[in-house]
């Protein structure tokens, strides 16, 4: 397999919206070939009868069920504040802004 060429790795970075000096281009030419390379020795051990996987162990949903469950009114959350306005907790301004 040929390597990745100075003009595969400007026309990347240019995809990419990257200015690469020419001394980079070189130098990211021998990382991506690397990379390519490793890829394919993993491509070649990966057998049929082994499923692509995302992970290497089962992950399951940790998530409760969404139930509609009794809550507090709006009167009980706010009965212990110090400060309420409009049905809402009230606290001290820190922006400045009105």
């Amino acid at each position: 397999m040929p390597g990745i060429t100075r003009e595969e790795v400007a026309y990347l970075a240019r995809l990419a919206r990257l200015e690469l000096k020419a001394e980079e281009l070189d130098h990211f030419a021998g990382q991506l070939d690397d990379i390519i390379g490793a890829v394919a020795r993993v491509s070649e051990v990966a057998d049929q009868d082994v499923p692509p996987t995302s992970h290497p162990l089962p992950l399951t949903n940790v998530m409760r069920a969404d139930e509609v469950r009794p809550s507090l009114t709006p009167e009980q959350a706010l009965s212990g504040a110090p400060a309420q306005e409009q049905r809402r907790f009230k606290v001290p301004q820190i922006l400045g802004e009105d």
